[in-house]
């Protein structure tokens, strides 16, 4: 709000509120002042705000779960692709909608692959995350971290194999720490790869071949990122074209985004235009056609 503060517009034109969604949230929606609304948040959610700003008529835009899959074929880079898979997976400790909490790997390279990230994984500092050298901070509060470790137990009592992490992490700096979790053998419709969590937490799924990859990528309500390592072209299309997501990386993680262009998903994870780049400033403002007859000339 300072560096707002600083700039040339009027008083009153930006504002931070603090509340609960319960009631500020609810006075946004409801309030016939507010002709736009931008949310992002849960799909419950997200639909509570549908129905209300749609009685009113209301400029709408929703960015709401995800669950993105990460594809690594046998024609990777396979160091980069753990990178990108690790960095995708567990940076921001999870916390984010980009997050890659499904890792789909080409069989022929899984045992390799697994044994690369596993030892990535475990690697990884876990920290006050403004200590010099920390890779991965606590979760945001004590009830987020309960939720992680229900996960994980949940994760355990489907059939899945915790293979590195999960546990909650008592360390000197006071917050909310937990190790980076990796599940292997879990089946795609297991809740782990069904639910967003929000969490430090990835799971392994084999895939046979591109076309297996590609359904198991699709396999969930959500559409938001979605991202392939693979050092054929053909591949990359055929994945860029058949992904039902809004957002597409090749050799990039699935948790990066640029801020001048669209971006927001399909499906379930969001609902009307998209933000950022030129669709921002299209949702933030109001397009007028006006139509003109000067006169005749004298």
């Amino acid at each position: 709000t300072e560096i707002i503060s600083r700039q040339a517009i009027p008083k009153g034109v930006f504002n931070l509120v603090m509340g609960s969604g319960s009631t500020i949230g609810r006075e946004l929606a409801a309030n016939a002042d507010i002709q736009g609304l931008s949310f992002t948040g849960s799909g419950a959610v997200g639909s509570g705000i549908a129905a209300l700003a749609a009685a009113r008529f209301v400029k709408l835009q929703l960015e709401m779960g995800s669950k993105n899959p990460f594809v690594v074929m046998d024609d990777a880079d396979l160091d980069r692709a753990v990178d990108l898979a690790v960095n995708g997976a567990f940076g921001g400790t999870g916390q984010k909608c980009t997050a890659s909490s499904r890792l789909i790997v080409h069989r022929p390279i899984h045992d390799a692959f697994v044994e690369k990230l596993l030892a990535k994984t475990r690697a990884l500092k876990v920290g006050h995350a403004l200590e010099a050298g920390v890779q991965m901070g606590p979760v945001v509060s004590a009830e987020q971290l309960s939720a992680n470790l229900d996960y994980v137990t949940l994760g355990i009592s489907e059939g899945a194999e915790l293979a590195t992490g999960g546990e909650a992490l008592d360390l000197a700096h006071t917050g909310h720490y937990m190790a980076p979790a990796v599940f292997l053998n879990g089946g795609s419709r297991m809740r782990i790869n069904q639910e967003e969590m929000f969490a430090p937490i990835t799971c392994v799924i084999q895939a046979d071949d591109l076309d297996e990859a590609i359904m198991l990528a699709n396999d969930t309500p959500y559409g938001l990122t979605a991202g392939i390592a693979t050092r054929s072209l053909a591949r990359a299309t055929k994945f860029r074209h058949a992904s039902r997501s809004g957002c597409v990386m090749v050799n990039l993680a699935t948790a990066g985004t640029d801020y001048h262009v669209p971006f927001g998903g399909v499906r379930a994870s969001s609902y009307g235009p998209r933000e950022q780049g030129r669709a921002a400033a299209e949702f933030y403002t109001q397009v007028k056609t006006s139509y003109i007859h000067a006169g005749a000339p004298e």
